[in-house]
């Protein structure tokens, strides 16, 4: 059974998590503090650490260079309530395979765990360095593809990632966006230099300009020392801005000022701070929609696109789909501690076959479950999803996601217009009553 040993302080995050774990099938230890920790690893012998930065007797990043240097080959995962980036980083310059921000999804936290059992899995065993450990994490899952529109994407990538020019990469949702602009990263002049992604739909917009250009004690209430942002954690490297249709105004004003002055102050001082930083930018949204309706500023649209990239969808590339199946399969076997050997013919046709319209990340969370159910050698077709097995179904579904991607339309129109509803009924050309319709029925409120 896999293990993973939670140290954490706060007694009611560790049941949780311990809690959470335990219903994944994860065999889970807790401890309070270094001290009780490094008892625990030594009789415990965990896969996995999750760790907080701080503990009470001693810091997360102390413990972290004691476990790499006695025990290597344990995988360890950082967590900071504290927003501190430039602490995180060092955690990974020590050795840790990633860090996570609370509060957190514990979705995403899961993610990331099961990513870390990939790694220890495929790494040697020996002690890693921080770079070859990211860079497993960074591309384990995916398989290079090779239908005729990956490869003039991958064309692309080796002609762009040596030059100086910003990329934005355009993709549905699941498309492997962030894994496009870690492979650019990687193959650039600034690969040594760090690689920071960010989120931009989940920053607040009150915050925003403190996340990316960090302030300093006294900012504003609540700031209570100096922080670090995500430009200065970049800089000498690159900064990904995933779904960047989302920054408010105020802060596609302050990107753009960077951008072109190579320079910024954080929030509340004076002191200007020169930066060295390349933009990749991703969205699975239409910019030239929001441009052209004064939502997203063209002059910023201009910086952030020198280069445009589109990944290709699953639909757009079927000869590829059997090869992420195997890879996944491999992955999910990995994972789940199973020996499936494939797929029958049948139901190998049905899964080649079926639209994929949430791309890779649906194929992978599909293989995963496949893996997990199957009972004999293969994978077989009555445990394939209805709406997959059936013809019918599948029709079906294409109505669902027809009726799930108008949600979208209408929470975008939403997000451009600052909730003003007018502006977004305008925006999707219906009537405001319509609008308040689609609301209701969509369940979405505003």
């Amino acid at each position: 059974m896999k293990s993973v040993l939670i140290i954490e302080d706060d007694l009611t995050l560790s049941l949780m998590l311990k809690t959470w774990l335990s219903k994944k099938k994860f065999q889970v230890e807790t401890a309070l503090s270094v001290a009780d920790a490094k008892k625990k690893i030594a009789e415990f012998n965990p896969n996995i650490v999750l760790s907080d930065l701080r503990l009470p007797d001693e810091s997360g990043i102390s413990l972290l260079k004691w476990i790499k240097e006695k025990y290597p080959e344990i995988v360890v995962i950082m967590m900071t309530g504290y927003a501190d980036i430039q602490t995180a980083v060092e955690s990974i310059k020590s050795g840790a395979f990633d860090y996570i921000s609370k509060p957190f999804n514990p979705e995403v936290l899961f993610s990331k765990i099961n990513e870390a059992f990939v790694v220890q899995k495929e790494a040697p065993k020996e002690k890693n360095t921080s770079s070859s450990s990211q860079l497993v994490a960074n591309f384990g899952e995916y398989v290079k593809g090779t239908s005729p529109a990956y490869n003039k994407l991958y064309e692309y990538i080796d002609l762009v990632a040596p030059t100086k020019l910003s990329v934005l990469i355009k993709g549905a949702s699941g498309v492997g966006k962030e894994h496009v602009a870690r492979l650019i990263h990687e193959k650039s002049e600034r690969s040594s230099g760090p690689f920071v992604a960010v989120d931009c739909g989940v920053l607040s917009k009150e915050l925003a300009a403190s996340d990316f250009f960090g302030h300093v004690k006294g900012a504003f209430t609540g700031a209570i020392g100096n922080k670090t942002g995500y430009f200065l954690t970049a800089d000498k490297g690159t900064l990904f801005l995933d779904e960047i249709g989302n920054l408010s105004m105020d802060i596609q004003i302050q990107l753009l000022r960077v951008l072109q002055e190579k320079k910024f102050k954080p929030v509340g001082s004076e002191k200007e701070i020169p930066v060295d930083v390349r933009i990749i930018a991703a969205t699975n949204e239409d910019l030239g929609f929001a441009v052209a309706n004064g939502f997203f500023r063209v002059d910023l649209y201009h910086r952030i696109s020198e280069f445009l990239l589109s990944v290709p969808t699953l639909a757009e590339s079927k000869e590829d789909v059997p090869s992420y199946l195997y890879h996944f399969l491999e992955i999910s076997n990995g994972e789940l501690n199973k020996k499936i050997t494939g797929f029958s013919q049948e139901a190998l046709d049905l899964l080649v076959n079926y639209s994929w319209p949430g791309n890779i990340r649906e194929l992978k969370n599909i293989i995963s479950r496949l893996t997990l159910i199957a009972q004999g050698a293969q994978i077989t077709p009555d445990l394939i999803p209805d709406y997959i097995r059936k013809q019918e179904l599948i029709e079906n579904y294409a109505v669902r996601t027809s009726d799930e991607n108008e949600k979208e339309r209408i929470e975008d129109a939403l997000r451009f217009s600052n909730n003003d509803k007018t502006k977004a009924a305008a925006l999707l050309n219906i009537d405001k009553k319509t609008l308040f319709n689609k609301l209701k029925i969509y369940g979405i409120v505003s």
